[in-house]
């Protein structure tokens, strides 16, 4: 299903839904169908069809930091001689690659860097990513402190 699709197929119902679902992955399917007016079975294929068409994720998301994992960056790549989409889905293959996105401007592409230390980060930068075919340069940008980190990507109810 095309995205042009999947955005018209979303009705005010299933966009509450979301928007519910965001606040509480864990929301029961009974305080759901409470809180949009239907049934908790019509609720629950909603959902199922939510995740069935990709058009939603529930994830549990951990803190990096908590698990051992206290050095983050984003590294802004330049590509040469090959096409970028090569490179973005190379790096997609990398374990401590998080984000991946092609973009315009002053690099080709944007990745997220989550790793034990310093060194694992090194590693990472130089045996990993500069070492892929069309990669030309790199510039990492070490996070001092998150600020914020939203997982909503807005609200899609007014």
């Amino acid at each position: 299903m095309g995205d042009e699709t999947r955005a018209r197929a979303l009705d005010n119902t299933d966009r509450s839904l979301i928007d519910l679902l965001q606040k509480d992955g864990r929301a029961s399917f009974t305080a759901l169908a409470k809180a949009v007016g239907l049934s908790e079975g019509a609720v629950r294929q909603r959902v199922q069809r939510l995740l069935r068409d990709d058009l939603m994720q529930i994830v549990a998301v951990t803190d990096p930091a908590n698990v051992d994992l206290t050095r983050q960056a984003m590294v802004g790549i330049t590509v040469d001689g090959v096409d970028p989409r090569e490179v973005a889905d190379k790096l997609s293959e990398l374990t401590n690659v998080h984000y991946v996105v092609l973009c315009a401007g002053r690099y080709d592409l944007l990745a997220e860097l989550v790793c034990r230390d310093d060194d694992h980060m090194l590693d990472v930068l130089g045996e990993e990513i500069r070492k892929i075919p069309g990669v030309s340069g790199t510039e990492l940008f070490v996070y001092l402190k998150l600020a914020k980190q939203n997982y909503s990507w807005g609200r899609l109810t007014a």
